[in-house]
């Protein structure tokens, strides 16, 4: 596993583009997993100011998001369709038909989960997963209990994720209690995983990454068994760790 550290969250937004833009650089249809929330949104602004600059194009590229909640609709400004298209995807040359994010809506939430992972193999596979880490030490939406085994399925978020996640909604009341997500086994077969952590609120979840053990209780303690793992921490971030 190897470790980047930066000074702040513009510094890991800078340097996590740069990552993206080189892999994509080096291969002729580059395979991208993404993800949402507060942490990629630096990351996002690069990579559009990139794209209009012409330094990177993603004519070529495909994107599979980790997650998106279940029950709600696409156009509502809480889902994660709605945030994907809003802080990145409307704004660089992908093709619409290439990036994919699992729906929420099914009736057959099972037969989603199978078919989205037939996706991403039909693909050949995400080169490149961008992961943020929850307060909790989740990935995706994979709290902590969940089997390693596990590939795209639905999840019942706990309280914990559903107050950190409350701030985007009028009350946490309407915050949903289910998701769909990559599982870690979905995740744990791409081919590098760059993993985003900014800000003392995730101090603990770092600590436990760094220096703890791999433990389903832990759910992104499963990265230490990738081949091919970097994190960019910042200094906030690394605070509770022995890291200097």
């Amino acid at each position: 596993m190897k470790i980047i550290q930066v000074k702040d969250y513009q510094a890991m937004s800078e340097k996590a583009c740069e990552i993206i833009v080189e892999r994509m650089q080096e291969l002729e249809k580059p395979v991208l997993g993404l993800a949402t929330g507060s942490t990629p949104e630096g990351m996002y602004e690069c990579l559009i100011k990139k794209n209009k600059e012409g330094n990177v194009s993603f004519k070529n590229t495909s994107t599979f998001n980790l997650d998106e909640y279940v029950g709600i609709a696409e156009e509502d400004p809480n889902s994660y369709h709605y945030f994907m298209h809003d802080k990145f995807l409307d704004h660089v040359d992908i093709e619409e038909e290439n990036s994919h994010l699992p729906s929420g809506l099914e009736k057959d939430m099972d037969k989603e989960c199978k078919e989205y992972e037939q996706m991403i193999r039909d693909a050949g596979g995400i080169d490149l997963q961008v992961l943020g880490i929850g307060v909790n030490g989740h990935i995706g939406f994979n709290e902590p209990g969940t089997p390693f085994t596990k590939e795209t399925h639905v999840v019942e978020l706990t309280d914990s994720t559903r107050k950190a996640n409350s701030r985007y909604f009028a009350s946490i009341d309407e915050v949903p209690t289910h998701a769909i997500s990559m599982g870690p086994e979905t995740i744990m077969q791409s081919k590098e995983i760059l993993l985003l952590i900014s800000g003392e609120n995730k101090a603990d979840a770092v600590a436990k990454l760094i220096e703890g053990d791999v433990s389903e209780q832990v759910p992104v303690s499963i990265l230490k068994n990738h081949e091919n793992v970097t994190l960019i921490v910042d200094e906030a971030a690394l605070s509770k760790t022995k890291i200097k």
